[in-house]
């Protein structure tokens, strides 16, 4: 039996040092669900692991894309799976790690699939998204599909502001006739191996703390200067992203440097509350302090394994 030992929680808890003391202990690889770990050109932004702890286990889709190459959570899915299912040749375990709910259920679960969309329709959405903006897509989505545009509002309302995001929601239901939501959740890909999944919580107060405390050291490591270099490609989807957006509001004359530096704070708070109300709903997870002895997780692992 093959094993995916997965290790969710919000951002800065301590996911990466924990994936890597298991990865060592198994003596198998990690497979990063990080979606803004994926891109080279963002480094201190995405909190990339450092030089050490990556030369500390064998790291997967760290650094592997361009900020110029249109990446999707189903072309996660498909290359991830293609890695696990060459890991699993000689290795009965592998660790998923990573803050991005959506690409750990992408793996864990399965991709949703959809019909074939005319490019005529994207191309009538895309021109209309550059007429009037992403309320157009908002609207559209609200009255298209209303339930999936208050479950998002609800859930992960960020969503609502990423525009490939929803031109993908709004050109489904046109191209089909049909709600986007009518599509999810019918299929689900069988997977070959068994994942063990792991939570790392705190206190708010904790996590918040710890997410202030990172904030600080991103810029003393050199978050503005690798920003600004960013800036002249601020519209790319990539770069919609917290850490990044607030320091091109700076750029722009909009911030000054001190209030940015508050709203990446504040924008991450918001970010990991909704990780935690995201990964909360995740059935058969483990909840550990982030300050749990690792060879309690280990014991727990390992008996989940003996008895599966």
């Amino acid at each position: 039996m093959k094993y995916l030992i997965t290790i969710i929680g919000p951002t800065a808890i301590g996911k990466t040092s924990l994936s890597i003391a298991l990865a060592q202990q198994f003596k198998c690889d990690i497979i990063s669900c990080d979606s803004r770990q994926f891109f080279k050109e963002m480094t201190i932004g995405t909190a990339v692991p450092s030089p050490e702890e990556l030369a500390s286990a064998t790291h997967h889709f760290i650094q592997n894309k361009s900020i110029f190459e249109d990446y999707t959570v189903g072309d996660f899915e498909k290359e991830a799976i293609t890695k696990l299912n060459e890991l699993y040749q000689t290795n009965d375990y592998a660790i998923l790690v990573g803050g991005s709910g959506l690409y750990v259920d992408a793996i864990l679960k399965g991709f949703d699939e959809f019909p074939d969309i005319d490019s005529s329709v994207r191309l009538d959405v895309t021109a209309n998204y550059e007429k009037s903006g992403i309320s157009y897509l908002q609207n559209q989505l609200q009255t298209l599909d209303p339930a999936y545009f208050e479950k998002i509002n609800a859930e992960n309302p960020q969503t609502l502001q990423n525009p490939q995001r929803m031109m993908r929601f709004v050109e489904v239901c046109i191209g089909t006739g049909k709600p986007y939501s009518s599509f999810l959740n019918q299929k689900k890909n069988n997977r070959n191996f068994t994942p063990i999944l792991i939570g790392l919580e705190a206190e708010r107060s904790i996590i918040y703390n710890r997410i202030n405390q990172r904030v600080d050291i991103m810029m003393n490591e050199g978050l503005l200067a690798e920003a600004e270099k960013l800036y002249p490609n601020k519209t790319l989807n990539a770069l919609q992203t917290v850490g990044y957006r607030e320091l091109f509001s700076y750029f722009d004359g909009d911030f000054s440097l001190p209030f940015a530096i508050e709203e990446i704070k504040k924008n991450t708070r918001r970010f990991s509350k909704r990780q935690l109300t995201w990964f909360k709903r995740t059935e058969n997870t483990k909840w550990f302090d982030y300050l749990e002895d690792r060879n309690k997780i280990i014991k727990y692992i390992t008996e989940k394994i003996h008895n599966s």
